[in-house]
């Protein structure tokens, strides 16, 4: 993977995500939530998935309401809006595309909830931020950026103490198995020509990260199969509607499904799909009845 400057990754990252939002319409669920969802029960649907999924996030958070949420790479604003909507959180998104911006207050403005959701734009490490958060989110952002201790820190610094960090995240299922595949073709049409720049990097060098920025870790969910999942049902649907997604971007459908079929051949073989809960304090806050 080629050493990049946060500024560098953000643009390269940007040639996917600055598609237009009826390009990911065209594929996945009706929030346009681009993460692995949670599917409880066999008949789930891609939708139900996915409500499901942002109410786990809710769960591991612990939200009851009215909680100051910063969610970091906030796509299409799927969560954002959830958490506004749904808990009365005040949201503040970040994202380094322009068109994600736009889209997030236009759903925002027209559910109401324009007062609870602000919308960033721009790389993460380099936004001026202000503090007392409650809770950080990042579903499948860290990814994107180089530097991952120091994203941590800058999460870590944005949050009240005993707030909450849930980050999930793709990754090689060890450092051998990076070693060995991270510079196949395959990986390659993944990870750069796909997203521009995305570094899969064992879910160990995560933890490694989350501890070195000062976070003691709650939990840790293992997302593999649901991710497969939620895989399998966009390559259905981007089959389905793949007139429209040549439409909106011609010559791309074959490289999405691609990009879809090669993710999910590698699930629990070479990568996992891992999700970790930690909280801004020397001891857990779960640790002992009062």
């Amino acid at each position: 993977m080629p050493s990049l400057a946060p500024e560098e990754a953000r643009r390269a990252t940007n040639q996917h995500y600055e598609l237009p939002p009826e390009y990911f319409a065209a594929f996945l669920d009706t929030r346009m939530k681009y993460s692995s969802g949670l599917y409880r029960t066999p008949g789930c649907t891609l939708e139900q998935a996915q409500t499901a999924k942002l109410e786990f996030v809710a769960d591991r958070l612990a939200l009851t309401g009215g909680e100051r949420l910063l969610d970091i790479g906030c796509g299409w604003g799927s969560l954002t809006l959830f958490m506004a909507r749904e808990y009365g959180c005040s949201v503040t998104g970040v994202t380094p595309s322009r068109p994600q911006a736009g889209y997030i207050r236009e759903q925002a403005g027209a559910a109401g909830i324009g007062d609870l959701v602000e919308v960033r734009v721009g790389s993460f490490s380099a936004l001026p931020m202000t503090g007392g958060y409650d809770a950080v989110t990042m579903l499948g952002s860290i990814v994107h950026m180089p530097d991952r201790t120091e994203v941590l820190r800058k999460a870590h610094g944005l949050l009240r103490r005993g707030g909450r960090l849930y980050l999930s995240e793709s990754c090689f299922r060890n450092a051998e198995t990076y070693r060995e595949f991270n510079d196949r073709p395959g990986t390659r049409h993944v990870t750069e020509t796909t997203f521009g720049f995305a570094d899969m990097v064992p879910f160990s060098t995560l933890v490694e990260a989350t501890e070195s920025a000062g976070f003691s870790l709650e939990a840790m969910d293992d997302l593999t199969a649901h991710y497969q999942r939620t895989i399998e049902e966009w390559e259905r649907r981007a089959l389905l509607n793949r007139e429209r997604i040549e439409a909106v971007a011609p010559g791309t459908a074959e490289s999405l499904l691609r990009y879809l079929r090669t993710a999910n051949a590698g699930w629990g073989y070479t990568t996992k799909h891992y999700a970790l809960t930690a909280v801004k304090a020397r001891l857990s806050a779960k640790a002992l009845p009062a």
